[in-house]
């Protein structure tokens, strides 16, 4: 990449300095030099915690040094680094990096401009937990996602279960870097920077926030087959044994797997759209048979499900069983007439999703990766040419800038000092020092996404102080489980306008809307972002001072052959071999277990890539549109094992539901009475020998201690290998679950975010609109210290503010009659919140 085009990056100028170790740190500090930052990253002597083949990735486009905090020069040589900063990074456990000298309070109230970042494992006001060694593994534990890890794993009685993707880390990766580049174009208003912490048990939280919502006396007609299994097994007393084949027949036909005639299985998700699954089936040559056997479309899905004129509809998830089984028999057989590629251009072209089930291995060399920038390739100093995950987030103006990362490079540390001064900061003068707002006051949103990823990415927004209009269409296309159930957690802090775009008066709606905010956010294709008018040059023409956020599912910063296919997360999972891991081989494909598990992860991504469009405009007047997609998102999520070189091993990560753990030293162990995780490196052999009961550990040839290990575990219980294990500092946890979690970390809603409440922290909000009892998570991973973090009220009813948005567009009542008249808008798709 030329100085030119570095130049042209929306972060330039910015200089970090990254402490960070093993992802999270590294990742935040990573995606920001790829967004033009200049970053110089500290290693301890002894080189980086983690040694893995992910740090080349990790640490492109930064300047590496080598630093002991612990010596008086190490110090002063740090010190100096962190004076020359905009933002600091670190990822220690609360309150070590102050212990050794360098003290962000401190640092801030001599620089009050400077951002920081901490990532703890567990919160600094957790004082349980705030101590303990807080490893990936050891967080999930403590966090549910190991147990009842979704409805195939509590069917098949596999509790708990193992997941290798970083999961923790990569919701805190985004999270970070987001409140990071927030943090700084709001100090392009106040003069001010801020102190930031983003627990990662916090961070996985409001990861998996879809799987933790309760709603008191949820209706029936939301519950899937497997849902009611688990709820008929457990009533009766019945044992959790589904056995993988049998838990194919309790699948929706428009959510699961089906064998292609080259023996490689496509997944096919269009279960909630009002025209994905006729698409779907017409094109299979099925539609007209199903409806003559009685098939029906619902004119209205969201009335009660006892005023429907039959019992099935549709384009409305979950189907009956009856009809669940017979269309899925009908489309197994015709999938066995071609080959997943055939059917992926089939269903790419004829804009309905699905995808077939692929390796990682393959991913990495997947021609729509390399065309579109989802991997690159890039000349480390260790590894050599090497093949990487291509940017998370980009401005399409510059995106093709970020595509030529420089590798990391080693440097002295007077090297790395003359890199940063070089790049003067220029700041506005500080009006008031003691200001408190978000760092989103005044910032107008337009939200016209869909599903999760594009929704939550403004939702998030929210909880800084932006005001948010949502708009949908005046009558739904997605079905009432798709839109209001997880529009209970996505809805939250927005104001919701029922618009039909495609008429006269909707479509002047719409512009007005438009005209007056400052960012549109949309999750759609290119070929929809140009339709509805919001390309470069349609948006110029209604607001050139808008930013637009496009989030999609297949798109990098290059077009590539799929870039305009739709899809969700699962398609995702299954194109970039996530389902493969999970599942364990090609004929047992499994659905990572947590609803959202990219969705979430590149919602944030959206919300980033609007921050650093923020504050390109306000350091340069560039208006720029910001870029994300779920797949650019995927390689996050498998950071740990998502590259390729000449010499690389096998692809043997762990994969596949027997999958305990990475190996004898983190993994699952069964003591007593129950399992518990042991998290430990090679480096703490020497502390294992310590505990008593497993004094010699360290002597056991590496071979043979899984099986010595297990052994030892079976003699005593959990919670005294817990207690014995932590005393000595070793990473170990038991497996909590999020109902237990929930339950304990509740209180009623009380207007606060919970970033008081430690690594956990639920609202009950008993008032609801909906008139359910509803919890949900709280607003808290991102913690600030002077600027407010919002607790977001309640999702309200779609179509709720209709008429307050209009009248503030300047209608008035008489001409807001008339479009709800001529069905141009709407107040409402549903008698009831939601619908039963």
């Amino acid at each position: 990449m030329t100085e030119g085009q570095r130049s042209m990056l929306p972060l330039t100028g910015v200089k970090v300095v990254d402490f960070g170790q093993y992802i999270a740190g590294p990742a935040v500090a990573m995606i920001l030099g790829d967004l033009g930052a200049t970053v110089v990253h500290v290693d301890p002597p002894g080189g980086p915690l983690w040694d893995n083949p992910a740090n080349a990735t990790l640490h492109r486009n930064k300047l590496m040094v080598t630093i002991d905090l612990k010596t008086p020069d190490g110090l002063a040589q740090a010190q100096a680094l962190i004076a020359e900063a905009d933002i600091v990074i670190e990822g220690f456990r609360p309150g070590k990096l102050a212990r050794l000298g360098i003290d962000f309070t401190a640092l801030r109230r001599t620089r009050p401009e400077l951002i920081t970042v901490s990532i703890p494992g567990f919160a600094s006001n957790d004082t349980l937990r705030r101590d303990w060694r807080a490893f990936e593994s050891v967080i999930a534990a403590c966090s549910g996602v190991f147990t009842d890890m979704g409805l195939n794993r509590v069917l098949m009685g596999i509790n708990p279960s193992f997941s290798p993707l970083p999961l923790s880390s990569a919701y805190g990766t985004m999270l970070a870097a987001s409140a990071a580049v927030l943090a700084l174009q709001s100090r392009e208003k106040t003069g001010l920077g801020d102190q930031i912490e983003v627990p990662l048990a916090a961070a996985v939280m409001e990861g998996l926030t879809y799987n933790s919502i309760l709603i008191d006396g949820y209706p029936e007609r939301y519950k899937t087959q497997r849902e009611r299994e688990i709820e008929r097994r457990r009533r009766d007393g019945l044992p959790m044994d589904v056995q993988y084949r049998e838990l194919q027949t309790l699948l929706d036909p428009f959510y699961r797997s089906y064998l292609c005639k080259d023996g490689r299985m496509f997944y096919v998700v269009c279960p909630s759209h009002k025209n994905h699954a006729k698409r779907c089936l017409q094109t299979l040559g099925l539609y007209d048979a199903l409806v003559a056997e009685g098939l029906t479309e619902e004119e209205d899905t969201y009335l009660p499900g006892s005023e429907w004129k039959s019992d099935v509809s549709l384009g409305v998830y979950p189907l009956p069983k009856d009809w669940a089984d017979r269309i899925t028999a009908r489309m197994a057989e015709v999938f066995l007439t071609r080959t997943a590629k055939e059917w992926e251009r089939i269903f790419g072209k004829g804009r309905f999703p699905g995808a077939p089930q692929r390796w990682l291995q393959e991913w990495i060399s997947d021609d729509h990766a390399e065309t579109a920038g989802l991997m690159i390739e890039v000349d480390d100093p260790v590894y050599g040419r090497m093949i990487q995950p291509g940017p998370m987030v980009w401005l399409e103006e510059s995106g093709e800038a970020a595509l030529t990362p420089a590798p990391r490079r080693p440097v002295t540390v007077e090297t790395a000092l003359e890199a940063l001064a070089a790049l003067p900061t220029t700041l506005p003068p500080v009006k008031d020092a003691n200001d408190r707002r978000g760092w989103l006051d005044g910032v107008r949103v337009l939200d016209l996404c869909n599903v999760i990823a594009g929704p939550h990415s403004v939702s998030y927004l929210a909880r800084f102080g932006a005001e948010v209009i949502k708009l949908d269409p005046a009558q739904p296309f997605y079905d009432c489980w798709n839109t209001v159930i997880f529009g209970m957690t996505h809805m939250r802090g927005k104001r919701s306008i029922l618009t039909d775009i495609r008429s006269k008066g909707g479509r002047e709606v719409f512009e007005r809307l438009v005209k007056s905010v400052d960012v549109v956010v949309w999750n759609a294709p290119d070929s929809q972002v140009q339709a509805m008018g919001l390309d470069l040059e349609g948006l110029r023409a209604l607001n050139p001072e808008a930013i637009f956020c496009k989030l999609d599912c297949f798109s990098g910063p290059r077009p590539g052959p799929r870039s305009d296919y739709v899809g969700y997360d699962d398609l995702v999972q299954a194109a970039t071999g996530i389902m493969l891991r999970f599942g364990g081989s090609m004929e047992t494909p499994e659905e990572h277990a947590h609803v959202g598990t990219i969705d979430v992860m590149c919602g944030f991504g959206g919300s980033l890539g609007i921050a650093a469009a923020l504050y390109q405009k306000q350091r340069s007047g560039r208006i720029g549109r910001a870029r994300t997609s779920l797949s650019a998102l995927s390689g996050l999520a498998q950071m740990p094992f998502c590259y390729d070189y000449l010499r690389r091993g096998p692809f043997d990560e762990p994969s596949g539901r027997d999958t305990v753990g990475y190996d004898a030293l983190t993994r699952f162990y069964e003591a007593a009475d129950g399992h518990f995780l042991l998290n430990a490196t090679e480096a703490d052999l020497q502390r294992l020998d310590t505990v008593e009961g497993l004094t010699g550990v360290s002597s056991v040839p590496a071979e043979q201690r899984a099986e010595a290990l297990t052994t030892l575990f079976r003699r005593r219980g959990v919670e005294d290998w817990i207690a014995r294990l932590r005393a000595a500092d070793i990473g170990v946890a038991g497996f909590e679950n999020i109902e237990t979690i929930r339950a304990t970390a509740s209180r009623i809603a009380d207007g606060t975010s919970g970033i008081d409440r430690g690594s956990y922290s639920f609202s009950v909000f008993t008032d609801h609109p909906s008139g359910h009892t509803v919890t949900q998570l709280d607003t808290y991973a991102v913690r600030p210290v002077r600027s407010e973090i919002k607790m977001p009220p309640p999702a309200e009813k779609y179509g709720a503010s209709t008429r307050q948005v209009l009248t503030e567009l300047g209608y008035g009542e008489e001409e807001i009659n008339i479009l709800i008249a001529s069905g141009a808008i709407s107040e409402s798709w549903s008698r009831e919140y939601l619908p039963t």
